[in-house]
């Protein structure tokens, strides 16, 4: 077979599992996940989303601890932990152990954090506030994660003698993708983190004729396209010499119409993707109504290639 050099690489495809059934009805859609060959999956890290706020929801590091004792290959991350209700020392633990879990699997998505969850454990901060600890929890956990006996004290958190002990099994540390559309947090994924992770301007399309769907979905391509223009600018800034080029992952299906509506339309998107740049894609498992509906077989095509 003559090979193409010139071919873009392989995008990587990733499933995002949303945290709502019991384990009981999961264990064997996250071995389906990896049957069907994707490279990654991953749970919503929050205490409650505002996608689905009246629906059961479990908690994400003992959903990945499961998912971690059925698969056996694909990458198993969170998207993304947060300050907004996690602590740097207790999470690099959660990450080191679950690393261990996943035989060097883990993959930490990290991000400042939704508006409801913000709020739930008191008064949300100020946005400005929360981009600034934003930046000290992933500088803190970068330490926590490379360095024993760490101390720090900061405008947002004190740590005094924290050991590393045992240290990941992937080295230096389980790897960060970092969830930035702004430019400050861009920087942070820049001086910090193996991956951007990007979800597109924050406005998709919303419900309506056809053709104004297929507007606003341009729309939000051109505001991607926007977004990983400003972040090559940024890597070329700020990236430490010696570091790998950023790998960048999108969320399909922040652009409005499911990725999985249609298994002809998730292709084009991630070849759209694929022409950007982009690494990785994430989509979610399809459910039987909104958000996220679609079908399985439209995930098992899009995964055959």
């Amino acid at each position: 077979m003559i090979m193409d050099d010139d071919a873009p690489p392989r995008v990587r495809i990733g499933v995002c599992v949303l945290p709502e059934r019991p384990w009981a009805q999961s264990a064997d859609l996250w071995r389906r996940i990896e049957g069907l060959g994707a490279d990654h999956a991953w749970t919503y890290d929050h205490l409650v989303w505002g996608g689905l706020p009246d629906s059961p929801w479990h908690s994400t590091m003992p959903t990945l601890a499961a998912a971690a004792t059925v698969t056996e290959r694909m990458g198993l991350g969170t998207f993304v932990a947060s300050p907004n209700f996690r602590h740097p020392a207790l999470l690099a633990k959660d990450a080191v152990t679950l690393d261990d879990l996943t035989g060097g699997r883990f993959l930490l998505g990290l991000g400042a954090g939704g508006d409801l969850d913000s709020g739930l454990l008191g008064t949300p901060p100020p946005r400005a506030e929360r981009t600034r600890r934003f930046a000290e929890f992933t500088g803190l956990l970068d330490r926590l994660l490379t360095e024993d006996h760490t101390r720090h004290d900061g405008e947002f958190y004190t740590v005094t003698g924290a050991r590393l002990l045992p240290g990941c099994v992937q080295q230096p540390r389980v790897p960060f993708l970092v969830a930035a559309n702004g430019p400050r947090g861009m920087r942070v994924a820049a001086t910090r983190g193996e991956s951007w992770v990007t979800t597109g301007p924050q406005r998709g399309p919303a419900p309506g004729r056809a053709d104004d769907v297929h507007t606003q979905l341009e729309q939000w391509w051109e505001g991607v396209a926007g977004l990983t223009a400003r972040l090559i600018e940024v890597e070329a800034a700020v990236r430490p010499p010696g570091h790998a080029p950023l790998g960048r992952v999108l969320s399909l299906d922040a652009a409005g119409p499911a990725a999985l509506s249609d298994a002809g339309f998730a292709r084009e998107q991630v070849a759209r993707a694929g022409e950007l740049g982009f690494t990785d894609v994430i989509v979610h498992w399809p459910r039987a109504a909104d958000p996220y509906r679609g079908s399985e077989a439209a995930l098992e095509q899009l995964l055959a290639g």
